[in-house]
């Protein structure tokens, strides 16, 4: 059950959620909303019962001291508002859990009678996956919807995607059928160095995220923290002659892949979006033009599963 006690009345709030699990190759898009809680301070002010939806023997709780005293934390999803100074302030309400054991459509109902309460304006869920894509270029980041309206408004693409789906396409399609505006965003991790965590996956998601709701993000020690991923994923597979070789293979598909939009105006718009992203502003985001044209071409990949 949510407790709504406590919360202030919010300014255009987006809800941007993502699950550990199946959805979060490398740990990519749960770490992102960390990211939002940890350099937005926000603090957690709601929890779904972890009884109605988790199973303890797939998730199990830890037990920690706390003065001396043993507590348990179950597994679970928590609720937090951070706000977006600037010009214009915003609300974000972030949610962040493991993607639930059962009852998947209460979960999803649950998460949006809250959205409701709130007046959530849009619902943007974060994910990643397993493709196949080279480490040394820029992680592609697609950006989905199953309302042609949306897509069209936002400059996303319109999700065709048919199989097997996680908690992320469960909650985007009740976000649907419950007429609240929703967005899918997922990071393509090489399949080759899933393990987490993999910070360029997250610093992806977090640069595709302020694109789409025009926000500048604090980026902290994630930039380093990619380039220092990326130069040991280098080492290791300079050591096997291997993989080196199907890097390649895999770099050598992406650049023909990518070459029609090696073109004078693609290149200004990147140009044109990596200085808004670097442009100075207040702690907490400053407001900034929308981008121009349309996705940049690390972002137009095949669409990944909704």
């Amino acid at each position: 059950m949510i407790e709504l006690e406590g919360v202030p009345e919010l300014i255009d709030p987006v809800m941007v959620a993502a699950f550990e699990g199946w959805n979060d190759a490398g740990d990519a898009a749960s770490t992102a909303v960390a990211h939002l809680e940890r350099e937005w301070k926000g603090e957690v002010f709601a929890a779904l019962d972890a009884e109605d939806y988790y199973d303890f023997q797939v998730n199990r709780p830890t037990v920690f001291m706390d003065g001396g005293v043993r507590k348990i934390t179950w597994p679970t999803t928590r609720l937090s508002v951070v706000r977006v100074g600037g010009e214009k302030p915003r609300d974000l309400v972030l949610v962040r859990g493991i993607e639930p054991s059962m009852r998947w459509r209460s979960f999803c109902n649950e998460l949006l009678g809250f959205a409701h309460e709130l007046g959530v304006e849009l619902v943007v869920i974060l994910g990643a996956l397993l493709g196949d894509t080279p480490h040394t270029r820029p992680v592609p980041v697609s950006g989905v919807t199953s309302d042609p309206d949306l897509a069209r408004r936002m400059d996303l693409e319109e999700t065709k995607y048919e199989g097997p789906t996680g908690i992320v396409g469960v909650l985007q399609e009740a976000c649907t059928h419950a007429g609240v505006p929703a967005v899918s965003l997922w990071a393509a991790v090489p399949h080759y160095v899933s393990q987490p965590p993999n910070p360029k996956a997250t610093l992806a998601l977090l640069n595709r995220l302020e694109d789409l709701l025009d926000l500048r993000i604090p980026q902290g020690e994630l930039p380093e923290d990619a380039r220092a991923w990326q130069v040991g994923v280098d080492q290791l597979a300079a050591e096997d002659s291997e993989v080196a070789e199907y890097v390649q293979t895999l770099e050598e598909a992406r650049d023909t892949a990518e070459l029609p939009e090696a073109s004078g105006e693609a290149i200004a718009r990147e140009f044109e979006r990596y200085l808004r992203r670097r442009d100075v502003g207040p702690p907490g985001g400053k407001p900034r033009p929308p981008a121009a044209g349309g996705v940049s071409k690390e972002e137009d990949e095949d669409s990944p599963e909704d």
